[in-house]
């Protein structure tokens, strides 16, 4: 299984359970992702309004563009 980065589908799905209270390791048996992705995305994007799909999404953009 090769590395493949989240969709912006992905990440709202997060964000929507992640809300509701679901834990991170069922949010990735949820979604058929690994559970550090998951870790890993909460932590890489997560500011002090908390976890923005949207702002998530926009810098994924930019990694991929300058990488």
């Amino acid at each position: 299984m090769g590395y493949r980065q989240l969709t912006q589908t992905q990440r709202y799905q997060i964000f929507a359970r992640h809300d509701f209270g679901v834990s991170q390791r069922q949010i990735a048996r949820e979604l058929g992702i690994h559970s550090s992705t998951i870790s890993r995305e909460l932590r890489r994007n997560a500011n002090f309004g908390g976890y923005k799909p949207e702002q998530a999404q926009s810098l994924s953009d930019h990694r991929r563009r300058t990488a």
